[in-house]
């Protein structure tokens, strides 16, 4: 006996009526994002815009798209543009409209200041429903990729090179047409369009050199401050123990750029820095999130071209709203290490916790259970007195959090969402499209919060 089949008539198909309502939950994360958007003052973005011209699309529209496209891995406009017409979120988000991938870039672009204020505003929010308690929080970072080839990437040395090269060639070719009859050039070459196009090389690369010596400036400045600071310590060490401090005496740093010193036409903000599985080096930005440990919100964001994270900590806390408080702790790993930095926490009156060192695996029973240390000495060195609060009970307990709370939201924006390479160029827009993907993971997880 044959066997029946529910077949399927797809003009009928094309006639059936229906609606978004039948087809989208009422807690759909696109009706979520929906009702937090009409709670968000947009005073700042209406106000730029022209009070002529014909009929643009909300800013509403604009950014529920972004916000539910950020939050479920869809960050090209073009992408975007596609779901209005394809995607049952996109289109309740875009009212039934389809603007296109420029007005969605375009939006995008102009409006990443207000990014920020926006940010703010959904922390507030989550702190209004109650979700949100600023307490113990911890930082952590991340390298993404930028919107930039490595291949367009030179070092000064090479600059250099290419300098040198190309001097000689305008040299060259202004002397042939001195000299030279113009018939007697090469077929088809335009003498004047030659020379032009190597000047306007050698004036880019020039500013190319200009801006790594600017960095190499602002570097040794900075190697020259921890160098005075590492020669005080050994001085005040000397005094202390009235012995000559042992190890090799810290040398002065040299200045100007060096000749593996790096430069990307394609994106001169971005930097070459090792890839966070520590396999190669590409175009980077170092991305900072501080979160709160109890509702795994991101409560402060940073982004820098800074390889070491060890200058983050402290703008990626001050990032902190401050409508919403201001925690009482910090977790951070030993790659934000510094007394420094340790200061800087307690004169923001928030206690730190920062490894000292690599964190130990698989530790024996002995050392997991190890009663409380004796307290070290008053004049014992930072990295001591931080050593033995970790050890504490609190210690262990505050910075043992720290694996469960920051790295799972890196590991969910980069894996999950898939925000591994940034869509827009330079520092100040890379900055505002890494506070938009963590605007946008928190409207999801806040999401989650409300609903549960």
């Amino acid at each position: 006996m044959a066997r029946r089949f529910r077949m399927v008539d797809y003009e009928k198909a094309l006639d059936q009526m229906v609606t978004l309502r039948d087809v989208l939950p009422p807690d759909h994360l696109a009706r979520f994002i929906a009702r937090v958007i009409l709670l968000l003052d947009l005073s700042a973005i209406y106000a730029q815009y022209a009070p002529v011209g014909g009929e643009a699309y909300a800013p509403e529209l604009l950014l529920g798209l972004l916000f539910y496209g950020y939050a479920t891995g869809v960050f090209s406009s073009r992408k975007i543009e596609k779901a209005t017409y394809e995607s049952i979120p996109f289109r309740f988000l875009a009212g039934g409209w389809h603007p296109d991938h420029d007005t969605i870039a375009n939006f995008r672009k102009t409006f990443l200041p207000e990014i920020t204020n926006l940010f703010a505003q959904v922390l507030v929010i989550a702190h209004e429903l109650g979700v949100l308690k600023l307490g113990t929080i911890s930082v952590d970072g991340s390298k993404v990729h930028a919107d930039a080839s490595k291949s367009h990437a030179f070092s000064y040395g090479r600059l250099l090179q290419m300098e040198r090269h190309l001097s000689a060639e305008v040299e060259e070719l202004i002397a042939l047409g001195e000299t030279a009859d113009q018939e007697s050039l090469p077929e088809g070459m335009d003498l004047e369009f030659e020379i032009a196009l190597r000047e306007e090389r050698l004036l880019n690369l020039e500013q190319a050199k200009a801006v790594l010596e600017a960095r190499a400036e602002e570097r040794h400045e900075a190697e020259r401050a921890e160098y005075e600071a590492k020669v005080r310590e050994r001085e005040e060490k000397a005094k202390r123990t009235g012995r000559k401090p042992g190890g090799r005496p810290p040398q002065p740093p040299k200045a100007g750029p060096r000749a593996k010193d790096q430069y990307n036409f394609t994106d001169p903000d971005s930097r070459i820095m090792k890839n966070s599985n520590n396999k190669g080096f590409d175009q980077h930005y170092n991305v900072q999130v501080a979160v709160e440990h109890e509702c795994r919100l991101i409560v402060g964001n940073a982004l820098s071209n800074h390889a070491s994270d060890r200058e983050e900590a402290i703008p990626t806390v001050d990032a902190i709203p401050a409508q919403i408080g201001k925690p009482k702790a910090a977790a951070l790993d030993n790659g934000y290490w510094s007394p420094t930095n340790v200061e800087e926490l307690l004169r923001r009156r928030i206690e730190p916790f920062i490894a000292t060192g690599r964190d130990s695996h698989n530790q024996s029973w002995r050392e997991r259970f190890a009663q409380q240390p004796e307290p070290p000495a008053e004049d014992a060195r930072p990295i001591v007195k931080m050593a033995h609060k970790l050890r504490t009970v609190i210690g262990k307990r505050i910075y043992g959090l720290r694996k469960s709370t920051v790295e799972p939201v890196i590991g969910i924006i980069k894996e999950t969402l898939g925000f591994r390479q940034f869509s827009l160029r330079g520092l100040l827009a890379a900055t505002g499209e890494w506070c938009l993907v963590c605007l946008a993971y928190n409207l999801r997880r806040l999401h989650i919060l409300v609903a549960g």
